[in-house]
């Protein structure tokens, strides 16, 4: 079972023990590593480090975000674009109504033009 006792510091923290770690002429593994970013395995005798963690939180501590609004959470973007089905259903997905913040049971107003579809959300308040 992996573990990791130390809670891995974040924000301005963060940054001033990495400068304290950067005189000490410490590797980015050490420092790293001393800033919480590590991961013990119970089953073997080697610490895990974990560079890609520690990189994120010290990118998000100079404020600098690189997270895509527009992923999925599966690492692709979205796209937006679908195609018909061959029984002419158009399916939005899940990202998108999430995106967008619709829950179950919203309902639509569809209004078609020469060559788009436009949907426009039912406020309930509108419902009579």
């Amino acid at each position: 079972m992996a573990k990791n006792s130390k809670t891995p510091l974040k924000g301005n923290a963060l940054l001033k023990k990495i400068d304290k770690l950067k005189q000490k002429d410490k590797t980015r593994r050490e420092i790293a590593k001393e800033c919480g970013y590590f991961t013990d395995n119970d089953n073997e005798d080697e610490t895990r480090v974990n560079l890609t963690d520690f990189y994120e939180a010290v990118l998000a501590a100079r404020g600098i975000d690189l997270n895509n609004d527009n992923s999925d959470g599966r690492g692709r973007d979205l796209e937006y674009r679908v195609t018909t089905h061959k029984n002419g259903q158009i399916v939005i997905g899940a990202s998108y109504t999430e995106k967008m913040g619709l829950k179950p049971g919203d309902e639509f107003e569809i209004k078609l033009g020469s060559k788009h579809i436009h949907l426009k959300i039912i406020d309930k308040d509108d419902k009579v």
